[in-house]
């Protein structure tokens, strides 16, 4: 059985595969700057259905094997099949890496509906038990601190959750939130439930008012009246948004800290520079 995630400085990052092969040494580059910072562990997301398993394999073998830090491979479910999520399983151990954040995923635009009706793996914690069965894989799951968008209701997403405890999860990484009440009331009914697995919650910094109609509106996430003032006043200054925004994402995290909050992911979008100004900021490194 894979040995869990050391928490050594209580922060993370999430870094994304490129899409094409020339731009590999950039993406090593970015990885060699976040190493600097010291995180617990770094995760790579995962195309849809998978379409950048190879990459995700290999930048993950990357951050285990040569950087030496725990690597958290996504894996996403929703069109994939058993047999090329074990392959892709075998790939990942044969690269000394021991950790997965199993997630169900976007629906793939080409996947007809007979073919998501027929799906192997409904959803995550259904991947979940599949692999604690068939693998020794260490996993992490996924949470939405307002619900995930398809759910019913907050009750329906709790219930998911408790599955996914139960089906071995480690840990669980939240959705990117900005409104860190929300998250506060979430934790409230994560106890509740009896959910007792640690979460880290994912901080999405937003430096450039164009975030908003791409990556925040596809996650569902409210926006504050301090946000949206924010990209209101400085949304047009390419220079000041991107320093109000990681202040933002600072002051969001301290206060975080303050609340008992020990696990910080950052989604860097592959910026390591703003990873830094973040971490030195909040943690003095």
């Amino acid at each position: 059985m894979a040995g869990a995630i050391t928490q050594k400085n209580g922060y993370s990052f999430e870094v994304f595969p490129p899409k094409k092969d020339e731009e590999f040494p950039r993406a090593y580059e970015v990885l060699d700057a976040l190493k600097a910072l010291g995180p617990d562990f770094i995760s790579v997301t995962y195309g849809a259905g998978g379409s950048r398993s190879k990459s995700t394999v290999e930048l993950a073998s990357y951050i285990q094997n040569t950087l030496h830090i725990d690597a958290l491979a996504h894996m996403t479910c929703v069109g994939c099949k058993k047999e090329a999520l074990l392959e892709v399983c075998r790939q990942l151990k044969e690269n000394n890496v021991n950790h997965i954040l199993a997630l169900r995923g976007d629906r793939p635009k080409d996947m007809t509906d007979a073919q998501f009706a027929a799906r192997d793996f409904a959803h995550a914690n259904d991947m979940m038990a599949f692999l604690k069965e068939h693998t020794d894989f260490s996993i992490a799951g996924a949470c939405y601190p307002e619900k995930h968008f398809e759910s019913f209701s907050m009750e329906s997403d709790l219930n998911h959750l408790k599955k996914k405890q139960e089906a071995g999860a480690a840990f669980l990484i939240s959705q990117m939130f900005f409104d860190n009440d929300l998250f506060y009331v979430f934790r409230e009914k994560l106890a509740k439930k009896g959910i007792t697995i640690p979460v880290h919650a994912g901080i999405m910094p937003i430096t450039a008012a164009k975030q908003l109609g791409t990556t925040v509106s596809l996650s569902g996430a409210s926006i504050p009246n301090a946000l949206s003032q924010l990209i209101a006043t400085y949304g047009d200054d390419e220079k000041e948004m991107r320093k109000a925004g990681i202040d933002y994402a600072i002051r969001q995290i301290a206060d975080l800290r303050a609340n008992g909050l020990e696990d910080i992911h950052i989604y860097t979008m592959n910026k390591p520079d703003m990873a830094t100004e973040i971490v030195q900021a909040v943690y003095g490194i």
